[in-house]
């Protein structure tokens, strides 16, 4: 673990601080009001060509249609049925974006968005592929897992001083004391930005409901685990698990692979054509990655990719990468530099 970094949420992120701040738990409207001014800050890096934007929301659509079914026949973990009202997480509520970076990650923030990052679109081989990985994202919020990760957060920090907290946190055990200093810069420049690590737990319970989401929606279950495959060959397994807060992408794989054996036999009716067969598929990429070359480069967008490149990419490697951890850390520096710009200006 980086020294500077404390937990699996390595940026202290305004969710965080929107709970800390009202006093209480994260509750679906917080999460779903913070998940929203993040996408205002993300929304430069969003592609907005028509035809990508269209194909990730019918997939996406797809996997909320066969997750409403489910819910209807209440079937889910006890999380998703804790007595809220369920709806916003379907009819077609959720938006499923592809930023334009070139870091291999995909998240969501827990309320109606999911981001793909067009790297990982671009590893993909196949549709089934992308599903598997949205499924995933949207299994996160169908079990509240960022609901769960902020009063994590909070039942962690207790009722120290806000400014503190973000300081230790970002700071850590050995300097916590030396960025607390910091932790005003700190808000300043999480801004927006929501984003929560996910415990080992959390991600096995994504990887199950999202092979039923996945499942059901009609792709073929045996290429759910085929993406954990690919990360593998590319050299994203390299710690074992017992020193990792997330399930190793080689045990992630196997699950995989025994859930679709143990799939019943009706399990066979179930499945639909693709959108786009492989060949359509790659066109469908190529089309991303020109829109991606036309977008323009302004700070705002460079601003914006930087955050996603330091957000947390626990659904798809168990360790934090090196470009992942130079992120944040000149963000953190950055904090630094406008807290001292904040405190020369009010002398």
């Amino acid at each position: 673990m980086n020294a500077k970094i404390l937990g699996p949420c390595p940026l202290l992120l305004t969710a965080l601080f929107g709970c800390l701040c009202a006093g209480g738990c994260a509750n679906d409207s917080k999460v779903i009001s913070q998940a929203v001014q993040t996408n205002q800050g993300l929304s430069p890096a969003v592609e907005k060509d028509p035809q990508v934007t269209a194909y990730m929301q019918r997939v996406g659509q797809r996997i909320q249609k066969a997750a409403a079914e489910m819910d209807r026949a209440h079937q889910g973990p006890d999380n998703h049925f804790n007595g809220s009202d369920n709806s916003w997480m379907f009819v077609n509520a959720v938006e499923f974006h592809l930023v334009n970076s070139e870091t291999l990650n995909a998240f969501t923030t827990g309320g109606q968005h999911v981001y793909v990052y067009r790297k990982l679109m671009d590893i993909c081989d196949t549709e089934d592929q992308l599903a598997a990985v949205m499924a995933h994202e949207f299994g996160h919020i169908y079990c509240r897992h960022v609901q769960a990760g902020m009063n994590r957060q909070i039942a962690m920090l207790g009722a120290a001083g806000l400014a503190g907290v973000a300081g230790y946190a970002l700071g850590g055990k050995d300097n916590g004391g030396e960025y607390a200093q910091a932790g005003a810069g700190a808000a300043m420049v999480a801004g927006n930005f929501v984003g929560m690590g996910f415990t080992r737990k959390d991600e096995a319970q994504a990887d199950e409901w999202g092979f039923q989401f996945y499942t059901r929606a009609g792709w073929d279950p045996k290429q759910f685990g085929v993406f954990f495959k690919k990360m593998i060959d590319l050299g994203y397994d390299k710690t074992p698990e017992m020193m990792s807060d997330h399930p190793s992408l080689a045990s992630r794989y196997e699950i995989a692979n025994k859930r679709v054996a143990a799939l019943p036999a009706s399990a066979s009716q179930w499945r639909q054509p693709e959108f786009l067969n492989a060949p359509q598929f790659k066109d469908m990429v190529a089309v991303a990655d020109r829109a991606g070359k036309s977008m323009p480069t302004d700070q705002q967008v460079a601003s914006a990719s930087k955050v996603l490149q330091a957000l947390p990419r626990s659904c798809l490697t168990p360790v934090m990468q090196p470009d992942q951890r130079k992120a944040q850390q000149e963000l953190l520096q950055k904090a630094e530099q406008d807290s001292k710009k904040k405190a020369a200006a009010n002398q």
